[in-house]
């Protein structure tokens, strides 16, 4: 696999609070690492304006992640809303169910359609990396192992016709075993060796080298390169550390 492609595969979490900060991460990452991830606080913070505001810092592609949850009708409005901003790929809970996915996607083609875009990739959420076992059964009531759980979710999302799923390292050939290998993966509690873990707070995490021989389609990491301090030698890490295990 070559270093571009690798790349375009990588996205890194801008799990920040403040404008200047993010756009500081993404003009010293996006050399080495260009797409990126915009979660909650940064998105509901400063709003739709921060995504033009992040591409014109060097942010080539970018991941919006809301988690999407509601009834159908409502999910769907909110996603030709975030269409419009040329995002690469957002995110819905598969919880929400078939009719939410679908309606979902339909508005999702139709307002790509409408704006003359390409249409963004849109991927389930099947359970969060910070959710192990015993939440799942005791807390949540969901009954089943996590991998009975895990998978269940996949096959609803791609018979809803979504693009992927986003998953825990251990669960992609989980997915893969029921969708496929062209159904995407993307991982997110990414850990380089080199980075340390104190105080995290998700559960299944896993190395690129990891995640990269299970099959993992996309990668998300925000911790390791946010908390180190030279971002883009953090992020120059973790491209090496890809690339060794893409080569497996």
């Amino acid at each position: 696999m070559n270093p571009a492609s690798l790349k375009e595969r990588i996205y890194v979490a801008l799990d920040v609070n403040t404008r200047e900060r993010a756009l500081e991460v993404v003009r010293a990452v996006s050399p080495v690492l260009p797409s990126f991830k915009v979660g909650m606080e940064l998105f509901y913070f400063f709003g739709p304006g921060i995504l033009q505001e992040l591409r014109a810092a060097g942010a080539q592609r970018i991941f919006l992640d809301l988690k999407l949850h509601d009834i159908p009708n409502t999910v769907a409005r909110a996603a030709a809303v975030l269409t419009k901003s040329g995002v690469d790929m957002m995110t819905v809970h598969a919880s929400g169910g078939s009719r939410m996915m679908e309606t979902v996607l339909r508005a999702v083609a139709d307002q790509a359609a409408a704006e003359g875009i390409p249409r963004p990739r849109v991927v389930a959420v099947t359970q969060l990396t910070s959710t192990d076992q015993k939440m799942l059964n005791e807390e949540l009531g969901i009954p089943g192992s996590m991998t009975e759980v895990v998978q269940q979710y996949a096959r609803l999302a791609q018979q809803s016709g979504l693009d992927g799923v986003v998953a825990s390292a251990e669960e992609v050939p989980l997915v893969r075993e029921v969708c496929g290998p062209d159904f995407l993966t993307v991982v997110p509690g990414i850990r380089p060796a080199f980075y340390r873990a104190d105080g995290d707070d998700q559960r299944r995490v896993a190395t690129p080298r990891q995640a990269l021989e299970r099959g993992a389609g996309c990668l998300v990491i925000g911790r390791p390169i946010l908390r180190s301090p030279d971002w883009r030698e953090a992020a120059e890490a973790v491209l090496a550390e890809c690339a060794e295990g893409s080569r497996l």
